[in-house]
């Protein structure tokens, strides 16, 4: 296994060196075995002494920095604040971030941190991380997490971790608003381009990365994922989920939806999702106004008619993705969003009861969504029951079931987390235990974001 640093050595404008601070006593807590292998990587070496070293960056790399707009408010100097960029694997033809997260103190570190994290948060973007790729949705994976023997205030003492997490890269929409401040817009383009979208030039870059976050942030409506921080720092080039802070599934069905301790106004909302994403977007196309014309006023309506068709590019894609999976039609389609609006079910379980009604089970269906008669117009349509039942997954990773595995985990009992991360990395499978919402609802939950 080769390790490269192709970012840092491209791009060294946009990274610090690093490395990361000594561990009292760090330890594999779990290793993505498969996941290392097509990696490259010898999951015993990754095990040992050595391997872990090598994880928690003690053999150096570099923080990267980015700029942001974080709940809309923008950030001129940001960065790797508790993390690094190990470098880069390559594996068939491509080239694959290692990213590890929890590492301590770098050059973008804020005033008062400590570059550290719990070990809870880093399990928890191991576990949701892995559901989400099961799922099907573009995301970071997560390779390892490490305990490091530290003990750490959040609230309570906590024992601190480490998340070593790959990524098809960690350029983000606020390295470009950091590049556009500093005159090296167009390396990064150029960068970003020969790594996610060869061949394109700036304007269509610029659809493309916006294909590719529509697609992504369109199957976490699907699924009832809230993301929780969709600052433009959190929104990847490559159309990558990313950050696994506070983000939930919403189980009762209701836009409003906001489980972030950090998102008091709701700006984040699960049904605020794809505006922001738009907004996000916009900030972008601001970034790269230079390299879509030399004539400003070309480039100007050049990107606002872009962005000005992002709702009806958003929207078209959210259609087709619900339309393929009830194997239905556009108006059968409204008539379902207009009964989950009236009946507010758990969406995982509205979905999969779908699956049971095209079936011959219309039971659960009927229960769920007693008001209207959406169910009898879907029936009369004669659904494919394969295919929906292929779309419509029984597990995720309900917010009660992962804080009770991470409580376990954080008293030393890995068991509960074993036997929820093999649910939620197997969706489809029926699993009683992980299946049903919690009783008595999520009324007063909360996430946080680990620091």
């Amino acid at each position: 296994m080769q390790l490269h640093h192709d970012f840092a050595q491209r791009l060294p404008h946009l990274v610090r060196p690093t490395e990361g601070e000594e561990q009292p006593n760090p330890e594999m807590v779990i290793l993505n075995e498969e996941l290392a292998r097509q990696l490259g990587f010898d999951p015993d070496w990754l095990r040992s002494s050595e391997g872990i070293e090598f994880l928690t960056g003690r053999a150096g790399g570099h923080a990267m920095a980015y700029s942001g707009f974080q709940f809309g408010a923008f950030n001129p100097q940001m960065g790797d604040g508790r993390a690094m960029l190990l470098g880069e694997v390559e594996n068939d033809g491509q080239l694959w971030d290692l990213h590890a997260k929890g590492t301590g103190l770098t050059p973008f570190s804020r005033p008062g941190s400590d570059g550290r994290g719990t070990l809870s948060s880093m399990l928890r973007e191991y576990l949701v991380s892995e559901a989400m790729h099961a799922l099907g949705v573009p995301t970071t994976r997560a390779l390892a997490v490490i305990s490091t023997g530290r003990p750490i205030q959040r609230g309570h003492v906590q024992p601190a971790g480490i998340v070593v997490r790959v990524a098809a890269s960690h350029i983000r929409v606020g390295t470009f608003h950091l590049a556009a401040q500093t005159d090296y817009t167009r390396q990064l383009a150029d960068y970003a381009i020969a790594r996610h979208y060869p061949g394109c030039d700036y304007r269509d870059f610029f659809l493309q990365l916006m294909d590719a976050q529509i697609r992504t942030v369109s199957q976490w409506m699907r699924l009832g994922f809230i993301h929780g921080v969709m600052n433009t720092d959190n929104t990847t080039i490559s159309g990558e989920t990313i950050d696994y802070g506070p983000c939930a599934f919403m189980e009762s069905y209701s836009p409003s939806t906001v489980f972030s301790s950090i998102d008091t106004q709701g700006r984040y909302a699960f049904g605020n999702q794809p505006s922001i994403l738009g907004w996000n977007l916009a900030r972008l196309a601001e970034s790269l106004l230079p390299l879509f014309d030399l004539d400003l006023n070309k480039a100007m309506d050049f990107a606002q008619e872009t962005i000005n068709g992002f709702a009806d590019r958003f929207e078209a894609q959210r259609k087709a993705d619900m339309v393929a999976a009830m194997d239905a039609s556009p108006d059968i389609l409204s008539a379902y969003s207009a009964a989950m609006q009236l009946n507010g079910p758990d969406i995982t379980l509205a979905h999969r009861a779908l699956a049971d009604a095209a079936a011959g089970h219309p039971t659960p269906a009927r229960e769920l969504l007693p008001e209207g008669d959406f169910l009898d117009e879907y029936l009369a349509s004669s659904p494919d029951p394969s295919r929906v039942n292929s779309a419509m997954p029984r597990v995720i990773p309900r917010n009660l079931a992962v804080e009770a595995a991470l409580n376990a985990a954080e008293r030393g009992d890995m068991s509960p987390y074993q036997e929820l991360l093999h649910a939620v990395t197997h969706p489809w499978e029926p699993n009683s235990t992980f299946e049903s919402p919690d009783p008595n609802g999520l009324e007063g939950y909360l996430t946080y974001c680990g620091t």
